[in-house]
């Protein structure tokens, strides 16, 4: 697959972090569709922009986790989704896994750890969709 038209968006609440997430995935020559550092941005930005995917940092400000907000996005949109956090505590990843996320990066991360696990969704949900597509065809 080529990093070609490949959107991204970011929900991450600390700036730094975004803008280091940000010209990581420019570099890899990703798309970076916005920004965000609430949950309800968030879902409102996916709707708009309509990413291939979207990096979901697990704390974020405001009244929604990004675990909440993950899975409102994967409900309505059906976008891989891959939390970028810095908890890797039990509790944590049993609540995140009950979203079905394409990935699970522990910070601090390389850019070698983003960019495969950015492939590895987009493929394995391109692969999902299109045999979704082909058995709602044959039946």
């Amino acid at each position: 697959m080529s990093t070609q038209k490949v959107g991204i968006l970011i929900v991450e609440d600390e700036s730094i972090v975004a803008k280091d997430i940000q010209q990581s995935l420019k570099k890899l020559g990703y798309e970076v569709l916005g920004v965000c550092a609430t949950g309800e941005d968030a879902i409102q930005k996916a709707e708009l922009t309509k990413p291939s995917l979207v990096l979901m940092d697990i704390m974020l400000r405001g009244d929604m986790s990004g675990i909440e907000a993950a899975e409102a996005i994967r409900q309505k949109l059906n976008i891989p989704i891959i939390f970028l956090t810095a908890y890797a505590d039990s509790s944590t990843l049993s609540k995140a896994k009950v979203t079905e996320p394409s990935g699970y990066i522990i910070k601090p991360f390389k850019e070698i750890d983003l960019q495969t696990n950015i492939e590895i969704a987009l493929y394995k949900h391109e692969k999902t969709t299109e045999s979704k597509r082909e058995r709602d065809f044959l039946y």
